[in-house]
């Protein structure tokens, strides 16, 4: 399974929309040179172009740049719902594992609040560098093993906290009070 890098964006300060870059590198065991999110265990996030698509649809008209979702990597060309946490892909030599399938937003995001909705929380993927290396627009990635839904770097906070949320929305749809 291959797809493509339709943009790439970094931002140096947390909760801020991405910047486009047309070229990054990536640091085995960091993340993104120069990127707010390195060095955790999130280091690079990915959203696929659809999705952003997707949500340009539904907001009718509003303009949703690609790093609106503070996502480092677009991809095109794949449906990244099909993805699981421990699924490997290459970038040239490059390799990324996915270690987290959405997040939890404790505050909303801009987008949010003009078009009722954000993607990242169901859609979004976060990955480790495995190996670092340069990655430009246009690359190609290709998927060499999906993951069995473990990686030795999910975080439990990030495990929990989703584990909790979905629990809440599941009390709200059977009409129960949630705390």
């Amino acid at each position: 399974m291959t797809c493509k890098v339709a943009g790439l964006n970094l931002s140096t300060r947390k909760g801020v929309p991405k910047s486009p870059v047309d070229s990054v590198r990536l640091i085995t065991d960091h993340g993104i040179e120069g990127d707010a999110h390195a060095g955790s265990d999130r280091q690079v996030s990915l959203l696929a172009a659809e999705a952003i698509q997707r949500m340009r649809d539904q907001a009718k008209g509003l303009d949703i740049p690609y790093g609106a979702f503070a996502e480092n990597i677009v991809l095109d060309g794949v449906d990244l719902r099909l993805w699981s946490v421990g699924t490997r892909l290459t970038i040239g030599p490059l390799v990324l594992e996915i270690t987290q399938i959405g997040k939890v937003c404790h505050t909303k995001c801009a987008i949010y609040y003009q078009a009722g909705d954000c993607v990242m929380p169901r859609e979004g993927l976060f990955a480790v560098v495995r190996t670092g290396g340069p990655v430009r627009v246009d690359d190609s990635i290709e998927v060499v093993s999906l993951g069995d839904g473990t990686c030795d770097r999910t975080p439990e906070e990030a495990v929990r906290e989703f584990a909790e949320e979905r629990a809440k929305e599941a009390a709200l749809l059977a009409g129960a009070e949630v705390r």
